[in-house]
């Protein structure tokens, strides 16, 4: 009985904790992100993808950038913009959102590295550029920390 009820109080508690994370909101409009930054006076973390066929990108992804540890964390310091560049015709993406994430990328991303991950100022001034890195959400976290406070 006592493991029951343990279990049972586990399980609700894990429940409670994870319902509160909120889910972060990613902007797909480079200039929406920027007006945003202003607004708030945050940095903007703009992440370029290959979602459907870079390993790394989607590393990154699920070991950061959907763990609740980064939620938490980026909640209230960053604005968030995402840039996908899928390849297979079952992700494709609306034209008008390509347009856009093909303009981001012309500022942004003249490279074409993949997954790049860039902080622009509110002003929309490049503060740095990385990639994926491993060890998870927490590392990532203090590494994104560390690069703006070279800043």
């Amino acid at each position: 009985m006592r493991l029951l009820l343990l279990l049972f109080v586990l399980v609700v508690g894990w429940a409670t904790a994870s319902a509160q994370v909120p889910t972060a909101t990613w902007n797909t409009d480079l200039a929406g992100a920027l007006q945003q930054a202003k607004a708030t006076n945050k940095p903007v973390l703009a992440v370029f993808s290959g979602s459907d066929w870079c390993k790394p990108c989607i590393m990154l992804k699920q070991e950061v950038f959907d763990q609740a540890e980064f939620q938490r964390y980026a909640q209230n310091r960053f604005v968030l913009a995402r840039f996908d560049f899928p390849r297979s015709k079952k992700n494709k993406l609306p034209a008008a959102q390509m347009k856009a994430n093909e303009e981001a990328a012309a500022l942004l991303n003249k490279e074409g590295s993949f997954p790049l991950v860039v902080l622009l100022s509110p002003e929309g001034k490049v503060l740095a550029k990385t990639g994926y890195r491993p060890g998870g959400a927490a590392a990532y976290d203090a590494y994104l920390t560390q690069l703006l406070a070279k800043k």
